[in-house]
């Protein structure tokens, strides 16, 4: 055994060992659209004396953490976003109104002295001041805060006849002290004087604004450490107001900008959808890979089980919280694994027709396609990236898991396939019969293209135009259909409803609309279920397109999903998936030229293009959403159709560099070399589009209503991808090489 042998041998024992212990002793941490419960994200803002920072927005972050411990919910999470976002999951929480409530409000308390009562027109408050409505709704000038959440102690709901339910509230710090001042001004008013009041705010709305008692003096007031705050409360209201108060005031308001609700029926439907899906389309998968390439195919369907624990245990590793779009490209990417093990044994096949020896075929097939392995590989880990960065949420978990799925496929490439394969194939009685490696005959696809040796670049003008032809005709569903972008891009509120008999999709429209949203979508999703989506309606809307569901014979109706995104954090959203898809398709750019002449660079960039285009114009054809789901789809494509194009030119530069001291006379026609390279990948291009189409096809008809649509964005992405690589990259190359030739 060689010491590069013993090398891998032993690194690929201590990453078993280390991937079946953390399998075995971690338990997976499933995000709430696989579990069940709310995720609401909070944005801060400037106060009134505070100004939204990093850190006031973690003060902030604390204050909430002691409510939503208030809330009694188990194992809650509160991450900071950004520099003024928090992010909230409160699991198994799925009416998120009572903790939307509670959580989002900023129980900014302030007391404020009332000047005056407001007249009828326009009344213009001092500096600092406020002309709002009191309790009883009519409009008072008052003057600035003299107290404030802050100098608070504690808070507590208390009743006492005939007052009814009251708030208890102690002071902290230099509170006694404001109080006093406050209710010493106060008393210099008589009895019944507007000037005797003093106004209790919640957030800028008066909650009480009694009048100073007559045991308070003049320029005295009252000087103990606590008040009580009287009003029309109900036990509910003083007890929620008192949880406000003595969880802590928020240094800074907040608004809710995107609210998600996933009931747990639907999250464990997502997970056993998901699980039968991987499984038989990893089965497919591997019945493919053996029938294809025998002995070595099954070395490498072994490498894929050991594929699947390597990279699960490495998000274990990290702590990655497991989203649906993750468990997506998780399954995904073991049909994508197979990709480095085909580049291999294609590449091994032919090093075996020019010299019949199995062990030096599968050594050079590894060394020799190392090039393009690497590169396409790398063109996939951008797509991984950007995701990660520039995506939110569940979407940014499906970014984590296809970079780790990448990484994890070269590794169980590389290393646990060539380690039984290099000494398998070393044995003599495979050597005497070497068709059962599967390295020693050509497949179906390559045998046919080496016969009839079409030549696909002589007619390159006929396949330029029928791409025209395809992105013109995207373009029209475009500018006909238009583009249904989905709530997170767009803002506004979509929920998904189960219902117990069957409603035709005209019938919950009808419902929808006599509940008042005459702009409602109405869509069918899955089996039997149905989705609303609107600008935007509140609960109580909510709960009456609920009713005339029921009403209209949808029997018992539940809510199964609820999303709800601000339009500002829609706009945000919006603007990241451009800048998401232009950085795509600049560092896809600038990575091709520095590793290929820029011409073929600039044809693989125009290629791309012309995929997204086409798989954007089919969505807008099929009226199906672009939402961020699609953005993951959409970035995976674009990995996926550079990877195929690389390929394709990592073997054109082998044959041109293959031919350095040829006279030029005597050289092989540019466009000839290109299309024996084509001929060449071809079958490489067909096996590794299958063992992902396999997934993706069990994806779609297994994987449940949530991952329908990202499969089949996939599968036309694959297929188009597949399609440009060979009838559009290479055409358009051969086409800059010809007019630059021409230009000189």
């Amino acid at each position: 055994m060689s010491r590069a042998t013993a090398v891998r041998a032993f690194l690929a024992l201590v990453v078993l060992v280390v991937s079946g212990w953390l399998v075995a002793t971690r338990p997976a941490r499933l995000g709430l659209d696989l579990r069940g419960g709310t995720q609401i994200v909070l944005q801060t803002r400037d106060g009134d004396q505070t100004r939204a920072d990093a850190t006031t927005t973690d003060q902030a972050m604390e204050v909430l953490r002691r409510r939503v411990d208030q809330l009694g919910v188990s194992d809650p999470t509160l991450v900071r976003s950004g520099e003024r976002r928090i992010i909230v999951e409160l699991p198994g929480v799925t009416d998120p109104r009572e903790a939307a409530e509670v959580i989002g409000r900023t129980a900014q308390l302030s007391f404020r002295p009332v000047l005056a009562p407001a007249g009828p027109g326009p009344a213009k408050p001092p500096a600092g001041g406020l002309a709002v409505p009191d309790e009883t709704g009519r409009p008072v000038l008052l003057g600035p805060p003299a107290l404030s959440g802050r100098q608070i102690d504690g808070a507590q709901a208390t009743t006492e006849p005939p007052a009814g339910w009251q708030v208890a509230v102690d002071f902290a710090g230099d509170g006694t002290r404001a109080w006093q001042r406050l209710t010493a001004r106060a008393a210099c008013s008589p009895p019944g004087d507007p000037g005797r009041r003093v106004a209790i705010l919640l957030d800028d709305e008066v909650v009480s604004s009694p009048q100073v008692s007559p045991e308070a003096t003049c320029e005295v007031g009252f000087a103990g450490p606590a008040m009580r705050i009287t009003g029309s409360f109900t036990a509910d209201e003083a007890r929620d107001l008192a949880l406000l108060i003595r969880a802590g005031a928020l240094p800074v308001p907040v608004d809710v900008i995107q609210q998600q609700v996933v009931g747990p029926t639907l999250g464990k439907q997502a997970i056993d959808d998901s699980a039968r899906a991987a499984l038989l389309g990893a089965l497919a998968t591997v019945l493919f890979i053996v029938a294809v390439y025998r002995l070595v195919g099954a070395l490498a369907a072994v490498a894929l089980m050991a594929y699947g624990l390597v990279s699960y245990a490495a998000l274990l590793a990290i702590g990655a919280t497991l989203t649906l779009p993750g468990l997506a490209g998780f399954v995904l990417a073991i049909g994508m694994a197979v990709d480095a093990n085909v580049l291999v044994f294609e590449r091994a096949r032919e090093e075996y027709a020019a010299k019949p020896s199995l062990r030096t075929a599968i050594r050079d097939g590894f060394s020799r396609a190392w090039s393009a392995i690497a590169d396409s590989n790398v063109t996939t880990l951008v797509a991984a990236a950007l995701l990660f960065l520039l995506a939110s949420g569940p979407v940014r978990g499906f970014g984590i898991t296809l970079g780790i799925g990448v990484l994890a496929s070269m590794f169980t490439a590389l290393v646990l396939t060539r380690l039984p394969a290099e000494a398998l194939l070393r044995r003599r009685w495979l050597t005497v019969r070497p068709r059962w490696s599967g390295l020693a005959h050509q497949g179906w696809v390559r045998r046919t293209l080496v016969t009839r040796a079409p030549d696909l670049m002589g007619r390159r003008r006929w396949w330029l135009a029928i791409s025209a032809a395809a992105v013109l005709l995207a373009f029209a569903g475009v500018a006909t259909r238009g583009v249904d972008l989905g709530v997170e891009f767009v803002g506004g509120r979509l929920v998904e409803y189960t219902t117990s008999r069957p409603l035709t999709t005209e019938a919950a429209r009808e419902a929808v609309t006599a509940a008042g949203l005459d702009r409602g979508i109405v869509s069918k999703v899955g089996e039997g279920n149905l989705s609303v989506r609107a600008g935007a309606f509140d609960d109580a809307a909510e709960q009456r397109v609920r009713d005339a569901l029921t009403a209209r014979g949808g029997g018992d109706v539940q809510r199964l999903r609820d999303d709800k995104v601000g339009p500002s954090l829609g706009a945000e959203l919006r603007n990241k998936a451009l800048l998401a898809l232009g950085i795509a398709l600049a560092a896809q750019m600038a990575y091709l030229s520095l590793r290929f002449p820029w011409r073929w660079g600039a044809a693989a960039v125009l290629a791309m293009a012309h995929d997204v285009v086409i798989l954007i114009g089919v969505f807008a054809w099929l009226g199906k959403p672009v939402d961020g789901v699609f953005l993951a789809a959409l970035l995976t494509v674009i990995g996926y159709s550079v990877n195929d194009s690389v390929v394709v030119f990592d073997r054109i530069r082998e044959l041109v560099r293959g031919r350095p001291g040829t006279s030029p006379r005597l050289r092989t026609p540019f466009a000839s070399v290109a299309n024996q390279a084509c001929l060449q990948t071809v079958p490489r291009t067909v096996n590794t589009g299958l063992g992902a189409v396999f997934i993706l096809a069990a994806l779609a008809v297994l994987g449940g209503p949530s991952l329908v649509d990202f499969a089949i964005a996939l599968l036309i992405g694959i297929l188009v991808g597949t399609y440009s690589s060979v009838f559009l990259a290479t055409p358009l190359a051969i086409t800059f090489k010809s007019g630059a030739a021409r230009s000189r």
